[in-house]
């Protein structure tokens, strides 16, 4: 039987925050071991004109959500960019997770041929559903993931693959 689009959405990407939200929780504990200030933490940057910890989490959680509501035919909904802790950033990937879990498998039917336009570079751009979702989606939650996981790397933040990836089951 092959693979549906649900399949190689949702659970992909609820795992991939999964593992940031655990990543996170790492941030948080060794901030609390080293006495830093958490907002040393949300706020750091790989380089200058890079975006801090925060917005890289985020634009993977706004990608994720966006990716698989608009792949089940639905709009996603809006979230304020608030976030200052990481008990913030924590709740944002939660309830991210909570949504994405609430989509159905079946609103995914027909999804692969499914048009869907959105902005790059200022310019509206068609996909259809299996292009959005390969080419737009999964690369850029895997990017914004793996920077925020480098930002607290960097930082001293002690972790290593295992954390990125989580379980492999």
């Amino acid at each position: 039987m092959p693979m549906s689009l649900y399949q190689v959405t949702v659970p992909v990407l609820v795992k991939t925050l999964a593992n940031l939200r655990a990543v996170l929780e790492k941030a948080k504990a060794h901030a609390l071991d080293h006495k830093i200030e958490e907002s040393v933490l949300v706020n750091a940057r790989l380089y200058p004109d890079m975006l801090p910890l925060s917005r890289q989490v985020q634009i993977a959680t706004d990608i994720a959500r966006g990716g698989a509501a608009r792949l089940a035919g639905v709009e996603p909904p809006s979230y304020e960019d608030k976030e200052q802790s990481f008990d913030d950033l924590v709740a944002r990937i939660a309830r991210t997770i909570d949504y994405m879990k609430g989509l159905d498998a079946k609103q995914f039917e027909g999804a692969a041929t499914r048009e869907i336009t959105r902005p790059l570079r200022g310019e509206p751009h068609k996909f259809t559903g299996s292009n959005y979702l390969l080419q737009f989606v999964t690369p850029n939650v895997y990017f914004h993931t793996a920077t925020a996981y480098d930002i607290l790397r960097h930082n001293g933040v002690v972790l290593g693959k295992a954390d990125y990836l989580g379980s492999l089951e």
